[in-house]
């Protein structure tokens, strides 16, 4: 602890900041110290009924030196103190009382403060709280401010709000952490506290704690706060909301409600609260999850609409304190939602050839986009149980009513076809001539990335994500992918070419007699068009000027990304095929940007192929038993065959490759629908290679980079129903002027009350993410709670502001306001300001 400061510190700390200091000592106990107490250069003046002398020599004669004028004995009042203009001037009088020396050199000026010192021994004893207290800077004409700032000063903080005292308790006590509230204790300050519990939010107990209180808040919480009942209703409700809206203390939130929640046995309860105030209710976890499990139940009994519970999610997402914690589980409701609807609508009955891929590219494509993002969901998601059942319904529905019918109707297609194209889709084969060559006129260029079983629903959800960036462009179509849909052929057959043929030994494609397999092959077949290839990793891993060098240099420019087929085509690591999807979308993304960075402007996305995938494990009638047998088998995997001479069965679909638009002897087998030939040690879920939709609708995204903005969040009006506020809050309807689309996304605003620059509510973030073509269903209503500091705006106008943030930073600016008068007629109900 640092040493108390003595008489002779408090002297030469007045004379850094005065040349003459006046002395009272009524008994006059110092005068034989006064040569060693004075600092060395002031001069000591002992009054001896010299005053006229005195005030001469240092007022006229000295003028610039430093005088301690000491006066022991009673001193005149009034005009009989002839020293008084120097006292007046050069004062306060110094005194060698302890408590006066304290307050002189805190500023305490409020009444009371002699009191107030000799209250607080303890705290005023300890030099180091003292120094740090006279740091604040001490508000010293309000006792009440200046015991606030000694509660701050103990808890290790500089704001002395009552909000800010309360929320650095609540935080600790959540972490089991009583040093806070133990310091206030010793320095005899918890009663201070306590009383402004009671005076602030109407907390009252014998035997006040920490935990009486958080128990009394959330229980006031969860009966509603009816701010109309008083100030201090209203001052709990805005520092409730702002404890658990803040970062810094919001994760103490969540500790302390699931504690409370535990004490309230909460969770027998909820369930017994009606669905519409159910959606409105976010205090402890368990509500949460109580809403998660009955949108479950809505979902599997059909008891709820896809808009009932899309508009709940939305709720849930905007309000709800605990939706973060739920957001995967959210998603994968959402998804599932329109997921089993969509499975139970499906009319999966094809007429021809060209209309089964044109369905799956326009229709049938988004049932497994659902069940990959459900799935995704499913598997991802910290707590799994809520969904469980769900999790099993989604899976039936889409193997037993979605996944095997369409493969039998598309099969009936599929064995009416003599040649592999169709008028509807342009081949995979004239991919270069139909897509790149077109674009290569004067100077223009193109870059093509090639994303390995980049499926098309997956390349759908990126051209969407591709569209909400700004100054991007991008719009899909898809291409009637190879037979085999594979790897080698596919990649092989988005080059420039003019025949394409399975090597003898059936694993390399050439190209115009040219091997294909391998970055290095595929970067001499481009070279004949000015063109070079390069894998993902390594472009992304040069340094901004290479790859304008790159792009620059080269007319064609063909990346390759793989992520989706290298963790799907391994047994050990297909269950994370839908992990990878994300990951590849993400990817993509930032591949798009890094060229659009080098320059690039025309960018095209594609695959070599699609894929099956299914979480479950595959029923025994889609595993094969028969083999595949002919003259001689060159390449047999689970979903194709490779040779010559193939003897035909009716589990396998047998091509000649001219059929294929293949040059060379080898035949190729495709099973039937979605079936597999089992092959010891190979994986299940993730299978290419044969001709189902989901493996040869192959995506193409024509990707542009602008200059100028394409994507504007949507608008946000504000609608007043009246200009003035006459209670403790305000509601304000807030109106969406367009639904959110990829370059119209979702905007972000902060909801507040500001009188001048000064903020007199509570604020609210609000998310403006409506997705809906109905007017009706883009209102917001915002309910702001009048702070304290909206008392001195009473009869004055002040100001609703929404503010957006300032990108890249933490700050907001204005984005719209609307003016308001407080008409209030009101009495506080408190005396507590701090």
């Amino acid at each position: 602890m640092s040493k108390t400061p003595t008489i002779a510190d408090h002297l030469a700390d007045r004379f850094d900041s005065r040349r003459i200091v006046v002395w009272h000592d009524p008994d006059g106990g110092y005068a034989t110290e006064l040569d060693t107490l004075a600092p060395g250069d002031v001069t000591v003046l002992q009054v001896a009924d010299d005053e006229f002398a005195i005030k001469y020599r240092v007022l006229r004669v000295e003028r610039s030196a430093k005088f301690l004028i000491y006066r022991s004995g009673t001193v005149p009042e009034g005009v009989g103190n002839w020293l008084l203009d120097i006292e007046l001037a050069y004062g306060p009088v110094f005194t060698a009382d302890r408590g006066a020396l304290m307050r002189s050199d805190l500023g305490l000026t409020a009444p009371g403060s002699e009191e107030l010192i000799a209250r607080y021994s303890s705290f005023f004893d300890d030099a180091k709280l003292v120094t740090r207290l006279k740091a604040m800077p001490l508000i010293g004409d309000d006792a009440t401010v200046v015991q606030a700032q000694m509660c701050a000063v103990l808890l290790n903080q500089k704001e002395h709000s009552f909000s800010e005292l309360t929320r650095t308790l609540l935080m600790q006590h959540a972490d089991g952490d009583t040093t806070g509230f133990d310091a206030l204790a010793s320095h005899g300050l918890a009663d201070f506290y306590w009383a402004g519990a009671s005076g602030i939010y109407g907390f009252t107990s014998q035997a006040p704690t920490v935990a009486g209180l958080v128990l009394w808040m959330f229980q006031r919480a969860v009966g509603g706060f009816d701010v109309s009942e008083s100030n201090k209703v209203r001052n709990l409700a805005l520092d409730f909301r702002g404890f658990r809206d803040s970062k810094r203390s919001s994760g103490a939130m969540k500790t302390l409600a699931r504690t409370v929640e535990r004490h309230l046995d909460y969770a027998d309860h909820v369930g017994e609260i009606a669905w519409e105030a159910l959606k409105e209710t976010d205090v402890f976890d368990a509500s949460e999850r109580e809403v998660i499990r009955r949108l479950v139940e809505g979902i599997s009994a059909k008891t709820m609409s896809y808009r009932d519970i899309a508009d709940a999610i939305s709720t849930r997402r905007r309000d709800s304190f605990w939706f973060d914690d739920y957001a995967t589980l959210y998603e994968g409701l959402s998804a599932a939602a329109e997921l089993i609807p969509a499975i139970r609508n499906a009319v999966l009955h094809v007429t021809s050839f060209g209309e089964g891929l044109t369905r799956y590219r326009d229709e049938w494509f988004r049932i497994d986009q659902r069940y990959r993002q459900f799935t995704q969901a499913y598997l991802t998601a910290e707590f799994k149980q809520p969904i469980e059942a769900l999790a099993e319904l989604v899976e039936n529905a889409y193997v037993t009513d979605y996944l095997a019918p369409l493969g039998v109707a598309w099969q009936q297609q599929i064995d009416t076809v003599s040649q592999w194209h169709t008028a509807g889709l342009t081949s995979q084969t004239s991919f270069y001539d139909h897509y790149v060559a077109p674009t290569l006129t004067g100077r223009k260029k193109a870059v093509v990335i090639v994303s390995d079983a980049l499926r098309y629903e997956v390349a759908e959800e990126l051209s969407t994500r591709i569209r909400g960036e700004n100054k991007f462009s991008a719009s899909i179509d898809a291409t009637l992918g190879v037979l085999p849909s594979y790897t080698q052929l596919g990649m092989a057959a988005l080059l420039p070419h003019t025949t394409l043929a399975h090597s003898p030994e059936g694993d390399v494609v050439l190209v115009d007699g040219q091997k294909s397999d391998g970055t290095s092959n595929r970067g001499k077949i481009l070279g004949a068009v000015g063109g070079a290839a390069i894998q993902s990793t390594d472009f992304m891993e040069m340094k901004p000027v290479d790859r304008r060098d790159l792009y620059s240099s080269n007319q064609v420019l063909y990346v390759y990304h793989d992520t989706i087929d290298a963790t799907g085509d391994k047994a050990v690591s297909e269950h994370r095929t839908f992990t990878a999807a994300a990951d590849a979308v993400r990817e993509l993304i930032d591949i798009v940007k890094k060229l659009a960075s080098a320059n690039a402007t025309n960018i095209i996305v594609t695959a070599d192929h699609g894929f099956l995938y299914q979480r479950s494990k595959l029923a025994e009638q889609f595993n094969l038993t028969v083999k595949p047998q002919g003259e001689q088998i060159v390449k047999s995997k689970r979903r194709y065959v490779l040779g010559r001479g193939l003897k035909k069965n009716a589990a396998f679909t047998t091509f000649q490759p001219d059929q294929l638009g293949l040059s060379g002897d080898l035949e190729v087998q495709i099973p039937n629908s979605i079936q597999r030939i089992v092959q010891p040690g190979a994986g299940y879920q993730f299978v290419h290679g044969g001709a189902s939709l989901q493996e040869v609708v192959v995506p193409v995204i024509q990707i542009n980079k602008s200059r100028s903005d394409t994507v504007e969040p949507v608008n946000v009006d504000i609608h007043p129903e009246s200009d003035r506020i006459t209670t403790g809050q305000i509601v304000v309807k807030l109106y969406q002027s367009a639904k959110v689309e990829p370059h119209k996304p979702a905007r972000r605003l902060r909801a507040g009350l500001y009188f001048g620059d000064t903020l007199i509510s509570d604020e609210q973030e609000m998310t403006f993410d409506s997705s809906s073509d109905a007017g009706r269903d883009r209102f917001q209503s915002v309910t702001l709670l009048l702070s304290k500091a909206a008392d001195e705006a009473n009869n004055h106008s002040v100001e609703f502001r929404l503010s957006e943030p300032i990108e890249g930073t933490d700050q907001w600016k204005k984005y719209k306001s609307a003016p308001y008068t407080i008409k209030r007629a009101f009495a506080s109900d408190d005396g507590w300001d701090f």
